[in-house]
């Protein structure tokens, strides 16, 4: 499958800043099972932008700066990408979870994308007893990873009420647990709490979903919204898994990876500094189109 995503962030100010360095992680990176291509990047009114180097977790990073005053700024990321990633299927010869524990530790590989550094809590989140002893009932060591792995995330979409409401960008895992409620970006921290509890490498993903509309309607151009998931590392052979416990389903041909990170704090879609007084406000659409349905529209 093809898709075009339009992503656009927008800023408006309550007084003039003067100055804005921002950090964007908003081009997908390639990653199995998807290929970036075509991108660009527009800023509105036009600020400096330059490639810089990833400090933490797997992802493309621009730095923005926009040194005139300015009442609001428009961020627009616009990508084609090419995904073609089959639903992962539980095996017999699976390793079990203690035996990833074990390659996880005895791992050569320090790069980004290797278990060890995903094994740890990370300061958005923290090892948790409650949270560890509650996924624990999924993670018995002998249990294949593939097969503990979707089983947690099924039960985290059954026993957990997605509402946006409940909690902030920063609410703490142990917060939405205790409340059973939150959006994806808490149901991905509540599951990987659990997992690097049980010694399982567990990152989190960030990226898009497409969204499939009721049938015989219409899909809602920017209906679509900003995502997070949960990437299992299951062995040398099958390496990175993903699985996505707000819906309860396997990462596969709808999931679209932009960064990959310890927790959200890495990977941002946007963050930064700017001079000025007054509140600011943000918003977000996103829209993410598989290009058959552009054409026969």
């Amino acid at each position: 499958m093809i898709y075009d995503i339009r992503h656009i962030t927008r800023f408006d100010y309550g007084a003039q800043v003067k100055y804005a360095r921002c950090n964007l992680r908003l081009k997908p990176i390639d990653w199995p099972g998807q290929t970036l291509e075509s991108y660009d990047l527009i800023v509105e009114p036009v600020g400096r932008t330059r490639s810089a180097h990833a400090e933490a977790g797997l992802a493309h990073v621009t730095r923005l700066v926009v040194d005139r005053p300015v009442r609001s700024l428009t961020i627009e990321s616009r990508a084609r990408m090419l995904v073609d990633r089959p639903v992962p299927m539980p095996s017999p010869d699976d390793p079990t979870l203690a035996e990833i524990s074990a390659l996880a530790r005895s791992s050569p590989d320090l790069s980004a994308a290797g278990p060890a550094n995903y094994i740890f809590p990370s300061p958005l989140i923290p090892l948790d007893p409650a949270i560890a002893e509650w996924c624990a009932a999924d993670l018995s060591p002998g249990r294949g990873a593939l097969e503990a792995g979707f089983a947690l995330a099924g039960r985290i979409q059954r026993e957990f009420a997605f509402d946006p409401a409940a909690t902030l960008v920063d609410t703490p895992p142990a917060d939405a647990f205790r409340q059973r409620r939150g959006v994806c970006q808490d149901f991905a921290q509540i599951m990987i709490t659990g997992l690097r509890a049980a010694g399982i490498p567990a990152a989190y993903a960030s990226g898009y979903i497409r969204t499939l509309p009721p049938p015989g309607e219409a899909r809602l151009v920017g209906a679509d919204a900003t995502h997070a998931w949960v990437l299992i590392w299951c062995g040398p052979i099958r390496g990175w898994v993903g699985v996505d416990p707000t819906n309860g389903i396997w990462m596969a041909g709808d999931h679209i990876i932009v960064a990959v990170g310890r927790d959200y704090a890495e990977i941002a879609p946007v963050d930064g500094v700017v001079l000025g007084s007054g509140a600011q406000k943000m918003d977000v659409s996103v829209d993410v189109a598989p290009v058959e349905e552009l054409v026969a529209g």
